[in-house]
């Protein structure tokens, strides 16, 4: 285990009392903290109501970013972020590590999924840590881990240090077999090639990655969704949520403030993607119908992606294999490649459902349809894009609605209600989503605020229905002749107001608590619209400054 030295009680009582004035103001606000049985060394972990939204809308794949805790910074910052529909990091919870071991890691993973509601991404990339995989596959076991590969490629570096200053060659040859091999077999030689080339067979820190090769090389990873557009892109780019707003000085006093800020700077990032998405038409390139369903459908970033596979087609004929009626087996290769099998790609079509699959798996990986299924759309007159092939993560209403669909794999939000945990998750994930809402105008929310004034009467009246009942009490001029009702019926009139004094006392019990959740709720329908007040002034701002 890998101790870390605490920041001391009171600058992690400086957190803290941020996290519980946050609580206080919001009622969904989530925060734990773990003790490793020294005041100086407390993890703490916080997941905001808006964490949980965004993780409703792109909760299918995450990142869990430790690098501030591996380069030991003074603030053992950790984050676990994802990609939003402009494929901008968003945040699905934070915290601070002080020290690092298998039971810290399964402590904050337990902790984040309790948080929402036990939904399981898709897929999860980390650093290449011992620690960090033992947690993932104990609480996470149907996920996809993947180590971050830019990670592995720094580690190779210093650990073959002697290999690159003395063979320049080894650097990029490396990299090409990572990233231009594009089957298993083409890496796998390559690979073998590699270490002959550098007499590196034997190299125990080369054979240990290759061991690991699957959570890491791109070529074994195609059919995961990941969410990525541009695969060359380094992770950590992606990663860094804080990146610019943290460093190895940032104090603990100054964290909470950089956290805000972070948060403020990625939050107006987004708006501004969505004022570009909504009010500028994109240059097309191409007469197809489909381009232009796609500019209407796509936020800017993914329609881009999209484009580019559609320009490529053009170099990429589509070449008829094999027909049996029910699937049409097509090679698709650019030109002058058409004869080297290794550099073409096969794409089975079923007419009838519309579906195609090709043998890149680039849709299953980032959502955008490949340039080889789109060749063999042409090649079979297809002109508008078949909604299977709209992932709506990507598109401008990604945030209409929590459901996650990837490649027809449907992340569960509606957890099953057997357990009053599972219950409240599922009442909770709910409210948060009918808050958004409420808060967009004064006008929704005084409609949102008198309905749920009729919902809190009908919960109060539901309950109170439902206890007496199970007690035997006459409703609607009957009596419920359960088990036990006859006694009732015979029962002395002390005994019968004495019950009914009990009931009372309850019921008054339970409408205080229905008055505290309803006013929980008013104070979270308050504090959206004062955000809402803020995000509007900030867009009108923007707005005034793009006319400048």
């Amino acid at each position: 285990m890998s101790i870390r030295r605490g920041l001391g009680s009171d600058g992690d009582q400086h957190v803290i009392d941020y996290l519980k004035r946050m609580q206080t103001e919001n009622p969904s606000f989530f925060y734990s903290i773990q003790c490793d049985g020294e005041q100086s060394n407390r993890s703490i972990f916080w997941v905001d109501s808006s964490f949980r939204m965004n993780y409703s809308y792109f909760g299918d794949t995450v990142r869990l970013n430790t690098s501030y805790v591996a380069h030991q910074f003074r603030v053992p910052l950790i984050s676990i972020t994802g990609l939003n529909h402009h494929g901008q990091p968003v945040l699905f919870g934070c915290g601070l590590l002080h020290y690092e071991s298998d039971s810290s890691y399964i402590w904050l993973l337990q902790n984040w999924l309790h948080a929402m509601s036990e939904n399981h991404p898709v897929s999860i990339t980390t650093e290449p840590n011992h620690h960090i995989q033992m947690a993932v596959s104990q609480v996470l076991p149907q996920t996809h881990h993947r180590f971050c590969k830019w990670s592995i490629f720094r580690e190779t570096q210093q650990k073959l240090s002697h290999i690159y200053q003395t063979r320049p060659s080894f650097d990029k040859d490396f990299g090409n077999c990572i990233h231009e091999t594009e089957k298993v077999e083409e890496f796998e030689s390559c690979w073998q090639s590699l270490l002959k080339k550098y007499s590196l067979i034997n190299n125990e820190w080369l054979q240990s990655i290759y061991n690991a090769r699957h959570q890491w090389v791109p070529v074994y990873l195609q059919d995961t969704f990941f969410g990525e557009l541009y695969t060359k892109i380094p992770e950590q780019t992606l990663n860094l949520f804080f990146d610019g707003y943290m460093d190895p000085t940032t104090s603990i006093q100054s964290v909470i403030k950089q956290y805000e800020a972070a948060i403020s700077y990625w939050n107006e990032m987004e708006l501004k993607a969505d004022f570009e998405t909504t009010n500028t038409m994109p240059l097309l390139k191409t007469p197809s119908p489909m381009e232009k369903q796609a500019a209407n459908l796509y936020t800017r970033r993914a329609f881009l992606k999209f484009q580019e596979e559609l320009v490529e087609t053009l170099a990429n004929p589509a070449t008829k294999l094999e027909d049996n009626g029910a699937f049409t087996t097509f090679q698709v290769a650019k030109f002058g490649e058409e004869q080297k099998h290794q550099k073409g790609y096969i794409v089975r079509f079923n007419s009838f459902e519309m579906k195609a699959n090709c043998s890149c798996h680039m849709f299953e990986f980032s959502g955008i349809i490949c340039r080889h299924v789109l060749s063999v759309f042409r090649a079979k007159n297809v002109l508008t894009l078949p909604s299977q092939y709209i992932l709506k993560r990507w598109t401008r209403d990604a945030k209409r609605g929590g459901e996650i669909v990837v490649y027809g794999q449907e992340l569960p939000n509606d957890p099953c209600c057997n357990s009053l945990n599972a219950r409240y998750n599922s009442l909770r994930h709910e409210a948060i989503k009918y808050v958004e809402e409420g808060a967009k105008s004064i006008s929704v929310y005084n409609v949102a605020l008198e309905a749920l004034q009729v919902a809190s009467k009908k919960v109060s009246a539901s309950k109170r229905q439902s206890l007496l009942m199970n007690n035997g009490v006459v409703l609607n001029g009957e009596m419920d002749l359960g088990n036990g009702s006859q006694e009732m019926a015979y029962q002395s009139r002390g005994e019968k107001e004495k019950k009914i004094r009990e009931l009372s006392a309850e019921l008054e019990d339970t409408n205080k608590k229905c008055e505290v959740y309803r006013a929980n709720l008013l104070a979270v329908l308050k504090d959206m619209e004062e955000q809402k007040l803020k995000l509007s002034v900030k867009v009108q701002n923007a707005r005034l400054s793009l006319k400048e």
